[in-house]
């Protein structure tokens, strides 16, 4: 059997970003001994955690070929909620002063199904509306934070019960709670990619949506499906940046889906549609920490830090669209 040829040029191309990642790694480990310290990756682990999450919830809007603006701006609802919900009966601040603090589980629920109502309503005009993914999310993220505005008066919230912030400081199995919950989102995301119809007509529908319809795909109620499931995790990814900073503002995730989405491009998840997994999302969120603590260990100058994380999205996502646009 003939072996395939090693082509340097197309590997350079397919993991050109996660190359130069392990090196620029490698580098600041010799000028840095603590930057692979078992706290400072427990850290990056916790970082990791939420920016997972959101990650988890865009590639699926990436791999339709779509995008979603109103992540950043869902997690800081999601924040807010989560923190008017949980926060102690005695905190003098306290935003409902005659509402006791609800459960853990009960919050999360409240929190999940109100940014999926919001989600859905974006997909409604994506799906039936034909408004431009772009467009739609963008006006969802001003929506969002103008209510988040109203509901809030812009006041910071804090004061949180000791069992929410513990998510992330208790540990099970020497691991935060916190990351427990992405690894647990992380598997719920590849059975629902992998093994359900639902993810074979997210494939189906980024491929071809013209195909994937007339196959038999119900191309807009699960355009629906992807962002109200999206701004779930949204809003989940809020209750636990909440738990980790104890307190939340509206604009907590300011910023976030840019991120997001660059994490996934970086990871294998095609802006050009039909292509991406679960490993793909993982990958490219444990790039984009290990860079931005490689770029802080080696002591570059935080405002240049966003330049260079600026130029390896350029990169990714150049290096995504040579892969795929020159093969059609």
């Amino acid at each position: 059997m003939n072996k395939k040829a090693f082509n340097l040029k197309e590997f350079l191309i397919n993991y050109g970003v996660i190359l130069v990642m392990i090196i620029l790694v490698i580098i600041t480990t010799i000028k840095s001994p603590n930057f692979i310290s078992s706290n400072n990756l427990m850290n990056l682990l916790l970082n990791m955690s939420s920016r997972l999450v959101i990650a988890l919830g865009i590639a699926g809007c990436v791999i339709t070929a779509g995008c979603d603006l109103s992540a950043g701006r869902m997690i800081g609802l999601g924040g807010c909620i989560a923190g008017v919900l949980l926060q102690r009966a005695d905190y003098a601040g306290k935003f409902f002063p005659d509402m006791p603090p609800m459960s853990l589980f009960g919050a999360l629920v409240i929190v999940m199904l109100i940014t999926a109502v919001f989600g859905s309503v974006t997909g409604f005009f994506i799906a039936f509306l034909n408004v431009p993914p772009f467009i739609s999310t963008l006006a969802m993220m001003e929506i969002v934070y103008g209510l988040n505005l109203i509901f809030t008066n812009a006041t910071p919230l804090g004061g949180y019960i000791e069992s929410y912030t513990n998510l992330a400081t208790q540990r099970f199995l020497f691991i935060p709670w916190l990351i427990w919950i992405a690894i647990v989102v992380a598997v719920i995301t590849w059975f629902i990619f992998n093994m359900t119809r639902h993810g074979k007509y997210m494939y189906a529908i980024g491929a071809n949506p013209q195909a994937a319809e007339v196959t038999g795909v119900p191309v807009k109620l699960t355009m629906v499906l992807i962002y109200a499931k999206a701004a779930a995790f949204y809003g989940l990814a809020g209750f636990m940046l909440g738990a980790k900073s104890g307190g939340a503002s509206v604009n907590l995730g300011l910023g976030y889906e840019m991120e997001a989405i660059a994490a996934c491009t970086i990871g294998g998840v095609s802006v050009t549609g039909g292509r991406g997994k679960v490993s793909s999302a993982v990958i490219g969120v444990a790039v984009f920490e290990l860079l931005k603590a490689a770029l802080q260990f080696l002591g570059v100058n935080a405002n240049a830090q966003w330049v260079a994380l600026g130029v390896i999205i350029y990169i990714a996502i150049s290096l995504d669209i040579r892969k795929y646009v020159t093969k059609k």
